[in-house]
């Protein structure tokens, strides 16, 4: 590939080696205590192809008692089994393998994605599954460098500080990146020898289940990693409420991550991390390189069929430039193919449900009754599947509803503006503040927007910068707490004090 697409725009595919993928699906029970069962009530549901609406398979329904069974089984490995009383070292190397394990498999696990979630081939098998099984590493380096500190306290009392894993962990992931969610989640989780419980969508169980799979493979002990398929207000709120889970982690809307921390408060007080969705602002100044920016506002919208949390769907362009940036981001999206998920030529492949294809048709009704121009796309397309054409709409004011929420599929809505003081207002003017992105040659005006924006990152002429090294996370209603990088490892981790006497010394 010519550039990690993270840090670039450019999804080229034409220099790999592609090989036909398996469609086989090989497990779509419950992963609990190491096995795969059924569920207790042997309910199941079906999940569906959003390319073809066709019935892949059915996969077992897991509720409360199971999400019970599933939490004994983890608790029992983290107050009795090895995985937490391991060394760092013996934890790190069985991760390695995991990843490696990954990595060997990663042909399979992309076509599972395609297939589940009308993924594009080429987006997950050579960008998204590298930065997972690299994300495994990179927590994996991190097993054995857990450190409390040595502190000199006020009185002749020595103490030290310990970082103890934080118990039980339940972690319930979102449908659009199923595979790196599961490694931004559960990789540093392990690292300091948490035990855990993975709900996936429901929407998109079947790459969780073969990871859990995989996890075996590797070493990780039974109980350390169980999965549960479900339902969010079933298996899912079984998870937020459950006593012996010692935190959550969640990605999603704020509707369900509010009651995530309902569920928790109610509970036993439980720690609660969210990532909830973004409107993220994309600021283009006069001065900026108009192919470039136009480039990255295609990409950043339309990667995974706008299906980002990060997407810089309020795209604001200084009135300079606004006629001729709208022209060329016509040209572009009517360029961006539309196709088979499997062919490594297409670019925009299904809305993963049915659910998410008609919210996102009735946003762009809704554009159109606001007033907002549509400039091109904006239809279904195709004979079968959930396709929506990428879509553009102009003359897009603040108070329309697509410039207000978060509409999760292939729509830019463009928006003009005149100063720099103005469009920090009006970038800011959101409940959301997760990603930004900025295009300018100006130092000041970069330093200036970087520093007034109110997001958990900002990217000066790039964007998706995202890295396992870099701390993703939002502000306001964004969410709280930070997933990659070493904050990550905060998050399942505990502080504790231990102080001793110092009797008769010379030093003190």
């Amino acid at each position: 590939m010519e550039e990690k697409l993270w840090l670039h725009s450019k999804m080229t595919y034409k220099t790999m080696n592609f090989k036909p993928a398996t469609h086989e699906i090989k497990f779509t029970k419950l992963f609990i205590n190491g096995e795969f069962v059924d569920s207790i009530s042997g309910n199941t549901f079906e999940t569906i192809n959003p390319a073809t609406e066709e019935v892949l398979t059915s996969v077992a329904e897991g509720r409360k008692e199971d999400v019970d069974l599933a939490v004994k089984a983890a608790r029992e490995a983290f107050d009795k089994g090895p995985w937490p009383r391991m060394s760092g070292e013996a934890r790190r190397k069985i991760m390695l393998k995991f990843s490696d394990l990954i990595d060997e498999n990663a042909d399979e696990l992309a076509s599972l994605e395609v297939i589940d979630g009308g993924r594009l081939f080429g987006q997950v098998r050579y960008i998204e599954i590298p930065a997972s099984v690299e994300t495994f590493r990179y927590f994996a380096g991190a097993a054995d460098k857990i450190r409390g500190a040595t502190l000199k306290m006020s009185s002749n009392i020595q103490a030290y500080t310990l970082r103890e894993p934080i118990g039980v962990v339940g972690h319930i992931i979102a449908w659009n990146v199923p595979t790196y969610m599961f490694a931004t989640k559960v990789a540093p989780a392990l690292a300091v020898g948490c035990t855990m419980i993975v709900k996936p969508a429901e929407q998109t169980p079947l790459s969780s289940l073969f990871l859990a799979h995989l996890s075996k493979l590797a070493g990780v002990p039974g109980g350390v990693i169980n999965v549960v398929n479900g339902f969010g207000n079933t298996a899912g709120a079984a998870v937020s409420s459950h006593m012996d889970i010692d935190a959550v982690t969640f990605t999603g809307s704020i509707e369900i991550g509010r009651s995530i921390m309902q569920a928790s408060a109610a509970s036993n007080l439980k720690p609660v991390f969210l990532e909830l969705g973004g409107k993220s602002p994309f600021i283009v100044f006069d001065d900026a390189d108009v192919d470039k920016a136009v480039e990255l506002a295609v990409v950043g919208n339309l990667m995974n069929k706008g299906e980002m949390c990060i997407a810089g769907s309020r795209v604001f362009v200084q009135e300079g430039i606004h006629d001729v940036f709208v022209k060329k981001l016509e040209l572009a999206v009517k360029g961006w193919a539309k196709g088979d998920p499997f062919d490594l030529a297409t670019r925009h492949g299904p809305q993963n449900n049915k659910q998410q294809y008609t919210k996102v048709l009735s946003c762009i009704e809704n554009g159109r009754k606001e007033g907002a121009t549509l400039v091109t796309g904006g239809r279904p397309f195709g004979n079968k599947g959930y396709y929506i054409e990428p879509t553009v709409f102009t003359n897009v004011t603040d108070d329309m509803s697509i410039a207000k929420e978060e509409i999760f599929g292939p729509v830019i809505s463009v928006l003009q503006f005149k100063t720099v003081e103005e469009v920090i207002k009006r970038a800011n003017a959101t409940r959301y503040g997760l990603a930004s992105g900025v295009m300018t040659k100006n130092i000041d005006i970069a330093n200036t927007v970087s520093r007034s924006i109110r997001a958990g990152a900002v990217w000066i002429n790039c964007y998706i910068a995202l890295d396992r090294d870099a701390p993703h996370g939002g502000y306001k209603m964004s969410g709280f707490g930070r997933e990659q990088g070493p904050e990550a490892l905060e998050h399942y981790l505990q502080l504790k004090i231990v102080a001793t006497p110092i009797y008769d010394s010379p030093w003190l």
